[in-house]
């Protein structure tokens, strides 16, 4: 073996040589290093074109207390009527193409309606065919004329008609009945289980019962968004929003239109989690709310947990575009920031401290919310020995197999000499 010590010192030089090439890569953070993506100061020192501060992506980071908590629960989130979309109970007119019934009564035979022969017809009344409201707004009645009915309600026609009959008929009486309505009606649709449009009753219906008229959501509650639109605006709340809180449930207006749609809520679960699923499922990446309140320790738990071998319980995040109301609430400084109605925020809490598992159950989840477990510290460390490793390896092979053809050469010359 001393024959060829330039073998092994070449092997022993080689593996020290290496290890000095990994610490000074990960050192200046060269790519030898596996990576999710690119670096930020690669993104940014490589663009054509930079629009904005590049440098400061502007965002708050908040630190979950019990004062935080209380806070955020007590502001609204989610989508919610205004009280524009408010209205009174509806006061229903007629309209063109309903259809209506004029009943006559007189007080005694012998009048304009009424024949003089006693039994020649039953009852002190006559009743006209039903009328469909003409393009003019008007229906017409015997020696009264030409009525205008749109816009008005069925007491005004009746006090009319009997005015123009008073001085012909005796002691006239006029009964005005609405029969098939084709004004003033509402339609719903979109998801729901039996899409309609129907007139509105004379003492109005709200925004629930028009949506049970039409068979109720085909969706949970929570996934279930309802879309309003009237006179050319548009207003948006959720189906819970509404059960949660009844000035929600407006009273719907002639020619209202209620769409609902189906929009589920998610949220992003990255890091330091339980292991993924990358083809769907319960543990996938993308994690759907099985609820309308699905708070960060609900969330962690369905992103199957921290990883006990990766994750870092002192750094758990969640990014959220937050209402700028509970910013201020909060006493956070958003001078710096942009007048936006939201903040890009972060929120953190460490769960090694006894009352982190309490602040993240009462904490709420919110739609497109991001999570993140940063690993921990010695996660790194593991990585780059591991890539030590699987180079420093084959060199050791390479120097023991050397060893070995020395010691062989060295027996065969023995054996040589003995011959």
């Amino acid at each position: 073996m001393a024959a060829y010590p330039e073998i092994l010192l070449v092997g022993r030089i080689a593996v020290r040589v290496c290890v000095a090439t990994l610490v000074a890569a990960a050192l200046c953070g060269c790519s030898i290093l596996p990576s999710d993506g690119p670096k930020s100061t690669d993104v940014y020192a490589k663009a054509d074109v930079t629009v904005g501060d590049a440098s400061n992506l502007g965002y708050a980071l908040v630190r979950l207390t019990p004062g935080v908590v209380s806070v955020s629960r007590s502001v609204r989130s989610g989508p919610a009527l205004s009280a524009k979309a408010v209205a009174p109970p509806a006061d229903v007119k007629i309209g063109y193409g309903d259809f209506v019934t004029v009943t006559i009564f007189e007080a005694g035979a012998g009048g304009l309606f009424i024949p003089v022969q006693a039994g020649a017809r039953p009852g002190n009344f006559v009743t006209l065919p039903p009328q469909q409201i003409d393009q003019a707004g008007t229906i017409s009645v015997p020696y009264a004329g030409a009525i205008q009915a749109v816009g008005r309600s069925v007491a005004d026609i009746q006090r009319e008609i009997e005015q123009k009959l008073a001085n012909r008929a005796i002691e006239p009486q006029v009964v005005v009945s609405l029969g098939e309505r084709r004004a003033n009606d509402v339609s719903v649709l979109g998801e729901v289980n039996k899409p309609d449009r129907f007139p509105l009753d004379p003492g109005g219906i709200r925004l629930l019962g028009a949506i049970a008229r039409a068979g109720g959501p085909r969706y949970p509650a929570h996934e279930s968004l309802i879309t309003l639109q009237r006179r050319g605006q548009t207003y948006q709340v959720t189906m819970t929003s509404i059960v949660k809180d009844p000035s929600q449930n407006v009273n719907l207006v002639a020619g209202d239109v209620v769409y609902i749609s189906r929009e589920p809520k998610y949220f992003l679960a990255l890091g330091g989690t339980g292991p993924f699923n990358s083809l769907g499922g319960s543990t996938n990446r993308r994690i759907p709310f099985d609820d309308d309140n699905l708070t960060l320790a609900d969330g962690v738990a369905k992103a199957g947990g921290l990883h006990h071998d990766r994750s870092d319980s002192r750094s758990v995040f969640l990014y959220r575009q937050e209402d700028r109301r509970i910013l201020e609430r909060l006493g956070v400084d958003l001078t710096n920031l942009p007048a936006n109605a939201s903040v890009p925020t972060i929120y953190t809490v460490d769960l090694r401290q006894p009352d982190g598992f309490f602040l993240a159950n009462e904490f709420f989840l919110q739609d497109r919310d991001i999570l993140f477990v940063s690993d921990a510290p010695s996660v790194d460390l593991l990585r780059f020995m591991q890539i030590v490793r699987s180079i420093t390896a084959p060199i050791a092979d390479v120097a023991v197999a050397t060893h070995d053809v020395t010691g062989a050469i060295r027996d065969i010359q023995l054996i040589n000499r003995g011959q």
